[in-house]
């Protein structure tokens, strides 16, 4: 009864905008809108052509494409900040927004892929660390064991974001070459993360066991 009443003291005590927050569970009809708007971005990058076409790339649609993929993601660290700092935590959000994240970003290498102007062995050590860690972290949550990400994880997100926008930049040339060098760098940490990951996993595991033996 008194961690009801705490609750609703907390949420009496919202400004405006705040109640709002928790009366539309905001943080999951941001996370919903990304999920939906993924085919809208699909289209627009898949249409606007690639650099090897003769005529090149249709710049305008190009831009949309830019600026639906940054919205994207800009909505991706706004409905994370409005969950922590309004406490609307829910098993929706917990499910759908990594499966929102990791849909946009999969969705924007495969479109580069499909271009001919990403290699697909990129997309496919992504992927498969991305999806590897997933599941690794799903097996460890069945056996009651949480592990953080580590620092590098928002490293990780930044480098891949920045990289796939600056492929989706209809400028060539030097920021072509910007996006090859930024996308690199976002691989080694990709990889790095997900190894440092597995390693985190096996110390706690290991320290879980010896605490649960002294017991």
């Amino acid at each position: 009864m008194k961690f009801v009443a705490t609750t609703s003291m907390k949420r009496t005590n919202l400004s405006p905008f705040g109640r709002v927050v928790h009366r539309l569970s905001l943080p999951n009809v941001l996370t919903t809108v990304r999920i939906v708007l993924i085919p809208l971005f699909l289209w627009l990058i898949l249409t606007s052509g690639s650099w090897a076409e003769v005529g090149h790339p249709d710049k305008a649609t190009r831009w949309w494409a830019l600026i639906v993929f940054v919205l994207l993601m800009f909505t991706d660290q706004l409905d994370g900040f409005l969950a922590r700092k309004y406490e609307v935590i829910t098993d929706f959000g917990k499910l759908a927004d990594p499966i929102a994240d990791k849909a946009l970003m999969i969705s924007a290498l495969v479109s580069l892929n499909i271009l001919g102007e990403l290699w697909w062995w990129v997309t496919a050590v992504i992927v498969f660390r991305e999806l590897g860690i997933t599941v690794w972290r799903m097996v460890l949550a069945r056996r009651g064991r949480v592990v953080p990400a580590s620092k590098g994880g928002k490293l990780k997100t930044v480098l891949q974001t920045l990289a796939v926008a600056l492929y989706i930049l209809p400028i060539a040339g030097a920021v072509t070459w910007a996006a090859h060098i930024v996308m690199g760098i976002a691989v080694l940490v990709t990889v790095a993360t997900g190894v440092q990951y597995l390693l985190d996993s096996r110390t706690q595991s290991g320290a879980n066991d010896r605490a649960e033996a002294s017991i």
